[in-house]
């Protein structure tokens, strides 16, 4: 079972809101009203960022006011999205309150704290009743939980009848164990991949019908080799908004293990979205 205080360690439990204060007047961007675009170097920290998020949601093609549940909102860079361009309500949960603090704050910046509001909760036991939401939404986090029956079990629990879950993850690959650290985990106490079948096969279990599966992995391979460039610029060279202020001075070693693991076969990338039956 996932220890959730390892995770919520992982992506860590300081001032992270201060931090992006700092970042923002760095950038010049003072206290005026931003967009979402505007902080996508900063907030979609998953594989091929705004881009991935911009695909998954034209495949989700969400409508206005549809509410939304965002499983894993890290500081809410996609549930803004999808919020400023949709039109949805998006309820974004995290284990990390450092996050959880910095997507409210953004939101606010953003002027979309009326659309999104995010909290503190566990994907593996969801605070809200059966049937809740029109649409669930996932990117990126399925890699720190070991029981996926129930990350599962869950989404289908909160979807009403004939809503749609949007995934984007990483898999495992076929050619061995990760090179460590990653951009989520350290080690591989905390790091749990399925290979697409297993997945697929999870989902279908718990009541999904695959309507889209896409494998993005030749598109992940491209953006890490590109993203591991950028990251090994010094830091004074780096625009003031990068993924580093949210995941510390680590992340340029992290990415640039899942450049070579993406790179070596070790990991994949899957794109799917999947109907409530």
């Amino acid at each position: 079972m996932t220890n959730a205080s390892d995770v919520i360690e992982h992506y860590g439990r300081d001032d992270l809101t201060g931090r992006l204060r700092a970042a923002l007047d760095a950038a010049g961007l003072g206290d005026r009203l931003l967009t979402p675009e505007e902080l996508a170097p900063l907030d979609h920290f998953h594989s091929r960022g705004l881009a991935a998020t911009q695909e998954l949601a034209a495949a989700l093609a969400p409508l206005p006011n549809a509410e939304v549940l965002d499983l894993g909102s890290g500081i809410g860079g996609p549930a803004r999205y999808l919020a400023a361009t949709y039109g949805c309500y998006v309820t974004g949960i995290d284990l990390s309150p450092a996050f959880v603090a910095a997507a409210n704050y953004l939101a606010e910046r953003c002027g979309l704290a009326g659309k999104t509001t995010f909290q503190c909760a566990d994907a593996l036991a969801l605070p809200f009743a059966d049937a809740s939401f029109d649409l669930v939404w996932t990117q990126h986090v399925a890699m720190n939980i070991a029981d996926r029956p129930r990350l599962y079990a869950e989404a289908h629990r909160v979807l009403r009848p004939g809503g749609r879950f949007a995934i984007f993850d990483i898999v495992a690959g076929e050619t061995g164990p990760l090179h460590f650290p990653v951009p989520w985990s350290r080690g591989p106490q905390t790091s749990f991949l399925l290979t697409p079948a297993a997945m697929r096969e999870m989902l279908e279990a718990q009541g999904f019908r695959v309507v889209t599966w896409k494998d993005q992995t030749a598109e992940g391979t491209a953006f890490f080799a590109e993203w591991q460039k950028a990251l090994a610029a010094p830091p004074a060279a780096r625009p003031a908004l990068n993924v580093t202020v949210v995941m510390g001075p680590e992340f340029p070693t992290m990415a640039a293990n899942l450049a070579r693991n993406f790179r070596e076969g070790r990991v994949g990338l899957v794109e799917a979205i999947l109907e409530r039956v």
